[in-house]
């Protein structure tokens, strides 16, 4: 099995995204940096992907020790904490970005139109097929 950037074996054969030296949960600081103002309750990415609120407090609490995200209280409810992202944590999103585009370019060069097309159509009934699951 290959080794991934860490030197741990991934399944895929494609490097885990680490960030911060942390594996992440992905989706999670992009969907903050792309949900408006740039923060989300800490609820809202938990049921984005699939973690407990727990774990998702783990996870944030881990890239708030990197700098990455920050804590906010919601000027309305003192219950409420967002979790937001800082000028920093864009910043390394922002080269993830160029490195993951690359990867992509990569791993689809192959590919041609017909194939990327019926890729793209097999995706987008998957997204609506995951989207009416209760």
């Amino acid at each position: 099995m290959p080794a991934s950037a860490s030197g741990g074996p991934t399944r895929s054969g494609c490097p885990r995204t680490r960030w911060a030296g942390l594996p992440v949960h992905g989706v999670a600081p992009v969907r903050l940096a792309r949900s408006t103002e740039g923060r989300l309750t800490m609820s809202a990415p938990a049921d984005q992907i699939a973690l407990t609120t727990s774990g998702i407090t783990r996870l944030i609490d881990r890239i708030q020790t990197a700098g990455y995200v920050e804590r906010r209280p919601c000027p309305t409810d003192r219950r409420v904490a967002f979790a937001a992202i800082t000028d920093t944590g864009r910043e390394v999103l922002d080269r993830a970005a160029v490195v993951h585009a690359r990867n992509l370019r990569a791993a689809f060069g192959e590919f041609g139109e017909p194939d990327l097309t019926a890729l793209d159509t097999l995706l987008d009934r998957l997204r609506k097929a995951a989207s009416d699951i209760p």
